[in-house]
């Protein structure tokens, strides 16, 4: 634990959300158990950036899962790289894609997927999903149900 503590440079300390997506440094630490495949899900129900055209706030649900290899994402460093896009300017399919890559360029998981559950605008939801890699045989995802992400029952 303390090897994992020493290398990363937010976790337990102040750190600020970064003033752009490109600037967000986004931490990983080793992974304790690189023989076993299993599913890391991360969500990240109060996702904001902006339309880059009008400058209205849009809101999504994040959903992150993956299969490590040999690094896992740090969460604090997760948060705050997300944090970063409440002031950013990107169209849904942008942001989602840009997660996907930033995470992807980190980790270098198994198997990584990003959904962006965007909520209406202007009459219309926007999901985005971007996938890279091979689901592990052994590994299950988890369902992504409206009932579950967006509050309500359909």
């Amino acid at each position: 634990m303390t090897a994992v503590k020493s290398e990363l440079t937010q976790l337990g300390k102040k750190a600020g959300t970064a003033k752009t997506p490109h600037k967000a440094i986004l931490e990983t630490f080793a992974n304790s158990n690189p023989a076993t495949d299993y599913v890391v899900r991360l969500s990240a129900p109060e996702f904001t950036s902006v339309c880059p055209i009008t400058g209205q706030p849009d809101f999504a649900v994040i959903v992150i899962d993956y299969v490590p290899s040999e690094r896992l994402v740090e969460s604090k460093s997760l948060k705050l790289f997300l944090g970063s896009f409440r002031n950013h300017g990107a169209f849904h399919e942008d942001c989602t894609v840009y997660i996907h890559d930033r995470l992807k360029e980190a980790m270098s998981p198994k198997f990584l997927r990003v959904t962006g559950i965007w909520n209406a605008r202007g009459g219309i939801a926007i999901d985005v999903v971007v996938q890279s890699g091979d689901l592990p045989s052994s590994c299950v995802l988890l369902p992504l149900g409206e009932t579950d992400y967006r509050g309500g029952r359909r």
